[in-house]
């Protein structure tokens, strides 16, 4: 099954109530890495962006399809190492560092005057890295229902989802799965998300696209193989702006996090997105847009 990547666009717009006269300016961008592997992004509009947007762990660029819509400004949509159209690493490395070293990178090239970096769950986690290690890259940072006081009780259920079987025999099987781990989600908006996350294989079988779904990873493991709890350090010295949205049905983000955060960062902005559970941007995409607009300014 092939499509073009950008058709959808149409159905994510009408499934939130967004106008739609046409397709609006949106590419694909693919960059060279100094080790021989390439990361890759989807820019949107035509002038410099103004944003840049990480997704989380088995997720890809296009999770952020209808909150580029609803924002309407130049952005980048980036795909982290090991996901979407991204290399994968043979060390299967994809710790918050690591991953920062190959998205500066892209930022560099396709957004160096971006006002904001957004980033969901290990996105949210390589956001943190890249701000301390590149701090001239990321002038105001939001974090989607993350903080370094994630671990694997907190993140059992996506664990639990990712660590599934390596390939699907269809993909009304794959589907079938997916449905099952995101009851609240529609159908048609699940299906979407697997045709740019999904691949089927030469033998007709289906498997995902990002590296944390194949048995190489250590992230089949069900843990994180690196350490979360460093990263509060690096949050500590941050000195952009910071805001945080939470998911209000999230267990990923609890208020102990939200409490050491503001102890260490005590002019953070806190919001609360009812409703939605760990992935805002795909439960409550228009209301996580509206915050990212108003903090950017």
């Amino acid at each position: 099954m092939s499509f073009d990547e950008f058709s959808l666009l149409k159905e994510n717009a009408d499934e939130v109530g967004l106008a739609w006269t046409a397709t609006p300016s949106v590419r694909r961008a693919t960059l060279d890495l100094d080790d021989g592997r390439t990361i890759s992004a989807i820019v949107w509009g035509d002038g410099p962006p103004e944003l840049v947007l990480l997704h989380g762990g088995a997720q890809n660029a296009h999770t952020w399809d209808t909150v580029a819509l609803a924002l309407g400004r130049p952005l980048v949509a980036v795909d982290l190492p090991g996901h979407g159209r991204s290399s994968w690493r043979d060390d299967a490395r994809y710790d918050p560092a690591t991953n920062a070293s190959a998205v500066a990178v892209a930022v560099s090239a396709l957004a160096p005057q971006s006002r904001v970096l957004v980033g969901m769950s290990l996105g949210g986690l390589t956001s943190i890295a890249l701000t301390t290690r590149h701090t001239e890259l990321v002038p105001r940072l939001v974090l989607v229902d993350i903080t370094p006081g994630v671990n694997a009780e907190k993140g059992s259920a996506i664990a639990a989802f990712i660590n599934g079987p390596d390939s699907f025999a269809s993909f009304d099987e794959l589907l079938e799965r997916t449905t099952a781990f995101n009851p609240t989600r529609s159908e048609s908006s699940l299906r979407r998300g697997l045709l740019h996350n999904a691949l089927e294989l030469d033998d007709g079988r289906w498997a995902w696209r990002h590296h944390l779904g194949r048995g190489a990873s250590e992230g089949r493991e069900g843990r994180i193989p690196w350490d979360n709890a460093a990263l509060w350090d690096d949050l500590s010295a941050i000195t952009v702006p910071l805001m945080l949205v939470r998911g209000g049905d999230s267990p990923v983000v609890d208020d102990d996090d939200v409490a050491e955060l503001l102890r260490r960062q005590p002019t953070a902005r806190v919001e609360v997105v009812s409703g939605s559970g760990h992935s805002i941007q795909g439960d409550r995409p228009l209301e996580l847009a509206a915050l990212i607009s108003d903090f950017v300014g």
